[in-house]
């Protein structure tokens, strides 16, 4: 096992370095020059010498790989740079955004499989009856509803009809973790009801085929209770597609995160993420997604290692 997690984490190390790569590149292939965005909204005249002046003093006179380099460099001694607005850390600011994209997605995925798979149980064991019908065209209905739609209109309709409205003043955790969590619980729901439909039909695909086999009807022939045969038997030799959705699942968490952020006023890394775009804030962006990228990259190397934990016939060494 512990061989296993080496060889893992050290396939991480080529993964980053390719991502790395590409993120650098791409993000400066954003349009839009920010050195005539700093000139315009700092009032500076365009004149050739500031201009090139304020190319040097950030950095972006030297060569694209030179630049790619000297990041390198820094980051291998934890420095993701400086913000090229705030002249701040970038890892200052991840530091204060992580926590709340965090519990956002912690909590919109508990949302999720607790709504996905009682639901995708039911469905399967009660199959072509009326309560199968309604858990399927509920999962198709959650399917069809975009997530930034669904959080836009439960913002706006309370607030119209009952005149109650989400808190948009973030409220830290280390401060209030009830308020906090009261706070974060509208949000993630939404996000949560977005991740749970396609989680909740694996669910149901995957019990069905686990109950079709031979050593479901066997035990069922016994005489073991059908509770007994649902979860001890089928459900834990069915969860491992359903885990293995649940990994690659944790993007789109990230992806949706950075709308609902925003339309919540959630103070997270979408919300910073969307605002180094507008200013065109390089390090800012490489930085946010460099640690997404290890964070998709770490849940699924737990992903891979719970599969042992679910089937015995799947051991890592």
């Amino acid at each position: 096992m512990q061989a296993y997690i080496l060889r893992r984490l050290l396939a991480l190390i080529p993964t980053l370095i390719f991502a790395s790569i590409i993120v650098f590149t791409t993000v400066r292939l954003i349009p839009g020059d920010i050195i005539d965005l700093m000139l315009s909204q700092n009032d500076i005249s365009a004149g050739k010498m500031d201009r090139e002046a304020l190319v040097q003093a950030l950095g972006l006179d030297k060569p694209l790989w030179s630049q790619y380099l000297t990041w390198v460099g820094n980051l291998l001694r934890g420095d993701l740079g400086i913000s090229l607005w705030q002249s701040t850390p970038v890892v200052d600011r991840l530091i204060e955004r992580i926590p709340a994209t965090f519990e956002l997605g912690l909590i919109a995925i508990l949302i999720g499989l607790s709504i996905a798979l009682p639901v995708g149980i039911y469905s399967a064991i009660r199959q072509d009856t009326a309560g199968d019908y309604i858990a399927r065209s509920f999962s198709i209905l959650l399917l069809a509803v975009p997530s930034f739609w669904l959080g836009t209109m439960v913002v706006v309709i309370p607030s119209i009809f009952w005149g109650w409205s989400p808190e948009v003043s973030y409220i830290p955790f280390t401060e209030d973790p009830w308020g906090n969590l009261q706070q974060m619980l509208v949000p993630a729901a939404v996000l949560g009801a977005a991740l749970s439909a396609v989680t909740m039909r694996m669910t149901r695909t995957m019990m069905l085929e686990v109950l079709r086999q031979d050593y479901i009807r066997t035990a069922a022939a016994k005489g073991l209770p059908e509770r007994l045969v649902v979860f001890r038997h089928a459900l834990r030799n069915a969860l491992i597609p359903v885990i293995t959705l649940i990994g690659l699942q944790a993007p789109l968490v990230i992806g949706g995160a950075v709308i609902i952020e925003q339309i919540f006023g959630i103070p997270g890394m979408g919300t910073l993420l969307l605002d180094a775009v507008n200013q065109r804030d390089y390090p800012i962006i490489t930085g946010v997604f460099l640690v997404t990228g290890l964070a998709v990259m770490l849940i699924n190397l737990v992903v891979d290692l719970s599969y042992g934990l679910l089937d015995p016939r799947v051991r890592v060494r």
